[in-house]
């Protein structure tokens, strides 16, 4: 690869980053920042995941969540842009349908066995102090509450393992980056715009980052952890928002 070449790429990702879950990052670790500098424990301190835009506005709120769904996806767009223009595409990284099926059963397999871990995780962390109590979301009680948050879900799926697992890792190791380093890149990126939750969710999403790094490296695809990503955000996002303060063992 020529320097410009190189130059070029480097470019490349810091603009993508820039434009999406690096900016993430630096936003999560300000409100972390501000969290620890409160003077309320980290605990009984509440991250929420999916606000209100226009509380008591049900319509308005509505169009400002699906706004906010569309305008996420962008970057993905702006990664497929630039993927094209080196004779690649989605395919290159394996978001595709060409084997749906394999992609959903080995999906909702990882989702049911890294779910269940991360919630207990989850728990324990919070137990000690070190995460913050997540809310998964403060929407109206309307018909599109469940509907806006799957599509969150899919949302958060498709924008953190297309760019932070597909695209970065196979742009650093293009640069020539090995495995180990662009792994721990990866893994700690998603930690990182995960820390507004708390040490909890940096050092859970952590691990999750670098399992799955192996996993994709594995089938050679990143749309069995779309798939996974997908189902766990379902899962927490409307699952919690039902049973917060109806099961005595889920912070709330």
């Amino acid at each position: 690869m020529s320097q410009v070449g190189r130059r070029v790429l480097v470019g490349e990702l810091w603009l993508v980053l820039a434009l999406s879950l690096g900016a993430s990052a630096v936003s999560a670790v300000i409100a972390f920042a501000g969290a620890l500098t409160s003077h309320q424990r980290l605990s009984s301190q509440t991250a929420v995941i999916v606000g209100s835009h226009a509380p008591g506005r049900p319509w308005l709120d509505l169009a400002w969540q699906v706004f906010a769904v569309v305008t996420a996806l962008v970057p993905v767009a702006l990664v497929a842009h630039f993927l094209a223009r080196g004779g690649e595409s989605l395919r290159t990284l394996g978001f595709d349908r060409r084997d749906i099926r394999r992609d959903l059963i080995r999906g909702t397999v990882i989702a049911g066995c890294v779910g269940a871990a991360g919630l207990a995780f989850y728990l324990a962390a919070h137990a000690s102090g070190g995460n913050l109590t997540v809310d998964p979301a403060e929407l109206p009680g309307t018909w599109w509450r469940v509907p806006v948050l799957v599509a969150v879900a899919v949302q958060n799926a498709v924008v953190e393992e297309v760019i932070v697992l597909g695209y970065l890792v196979h742009r650093l190791e293009q640069l020539g980056w090995s495995k180990r380093r662009s792994t721990t890149v990866s893994a700690l990126l998603r930690g990182l715009y995960h820390l507004y939750q708390g040490l909890g969710g940096f050092a859970g999403n952590l691990v999750m980052g670098m399992l799955f790094c192996h996993i994709y490296r594995r089938f050679g695809r990143v749309m069995p952890m779309v798939v996974a990503h997908a189902v766990i955000d379902v899962v927490a996002l409307v699952g919690a928002t039902y049973l917060i303060g109806r099961v005595g063992w889920l912070p709330g």
